[in-house]
């Protein structure tokens, strides 16, 4: 009884320290602006809408860090959708210093550098896409000409030219080989303003994709052309132990996702950590697991400033981003 009676206390000390808040309506009308809505979402929101509010503040402060070394990781699919332009600005604008992506971000900006993708829709018959040589991702249609050999046709003399542009060692890492194909393409591409902000772009999955799939293609043929993965793994932990803070605005779960904070454990942590995701944590992945559940591992502070939101990356990145540039 006794035990109980403590318990019982304790709440209710507890709740008497909570509730200091009050929730209060939103107040919204035509002369409202953004960061009064934001303010609002901040302050009254409730359940996701205050953790995006919550992650756009934490993200504004991350970026008025001056020694923070800021990492930027996403799913491939994101770069098929117009959110490829938001991906690329925050890279041209050298709002964050390092990319760390997978292979289907550089097959899908590749692509849509020479080519165009087009909109399409959940419901649409498959096997019909098939035979009109056209790939389905979601609502987006990618016809083939525009993917496959159209990244063979643009991929083989850019391998060449950097194969030719070496005349010592044939071994490049990843970053490396991303570097060289983002200044050959044109400024829609987030990897040509990678090349030009001096950016590393990171892809530990780099195989996993068409342009995986064309470097083993060319090695085929010129087999002293490799790739050195640890090369990348080196200038990784440089700028990790270069680093006073670290922060991190991950877009979706996955190997890129996990890339960004494995690598930030060996310096005891993120600072600053968003993390958008539209996976639940019961089933144990990655893509799932909570921001707050990398501090059991050590690759989030204890104090860090860290949000997990449950979200369509797709639907609300264009308003995190527009409160990270409004004034």
């Amino acid at each position: 009884m006794n035990d109980s009676k403590k318990t019982t206390t304790n709440v209710d000390n507890d709740s008497n320290n909570i509730l200091s808040k009050i929730v209060q309506d939103y107040d919204i009308d035509v002369s409202s602006d953004f960061k009064q809505i934001l303010q609002n979402m901040n302050e009254s929101g409730g359940f996701e809408g205050r953790h995006l509010a919550n992650g756009i503040v934490i993200l504004q402060n991350m970026l008025k860090e001056k020694n923070c070394t800021k990492f930027l990781s996403f799913v491939g699919a994101l770069i098929s959708t117009g959110n490829r332009g938001i991906v690329r600005d925050l890279i041209k604008n050298k709002m964050f210093n390092c990319v760390i992506t997978t292979c289907g971000a550089l097959d899908h900006d590749i692509a849509r550098s020479f080519s165009y993708y087009y909109e399409g829709d959940f419901g649409l018959d498959d096997k019909v896409l098939l035979n009109k040589d056209i790939h389905r991702l979601g609502n987006i249609l990618v016809p083939n000409k525009n993917y496959g050999p159209l990244i063979e046709n643009k991929l083989q003399p850019i391998l060449q030219g950097l194969y030719d542009k070496s005349k010592s060692s044939k071994e490049f890492s990843p970053s490396e080989i991303i570097n060289y194909i983002g200044s050959k393409l044109n400024d829609t591409s987030f990897l040509y303003w990678a090349f030009k902000n001096d950016i590393p772009v990171f892809v530990p999955g780099i195989v996993d994709g068409a342009v995986g799939n064309q470097i083993w293609l060319f090695n085929q043929g010129h087999r002293d052309f490799k790739i050195d993965i640890l090369k990348d793994q080196t200038l990784l932990s440089e700028l990790i132990f270069d680093s006073n803070m670290t922060g991190a605005f991950m877009l979706g779960g996955g190997i890129s996702k996990h890339h960004t904070l494995w690598w930030n454990q060996y310096r005891g942590g993120l600072d600053y950590a968003v993390y958008v995701t539209t996976s639940p944590e019961w089933d144990g992945s990655l893509s799932g697991a909570l921001v707050k559940e990398a501090i059991s591992w050590g690759k989030v502070t204890t104090e860090a400033k860290q949000i997990t939101i449950h979200a369509d990356v797709s639907t609300i990145l264009p308003f995190i981003y527009y409160g990270l540039i409004s004034k």
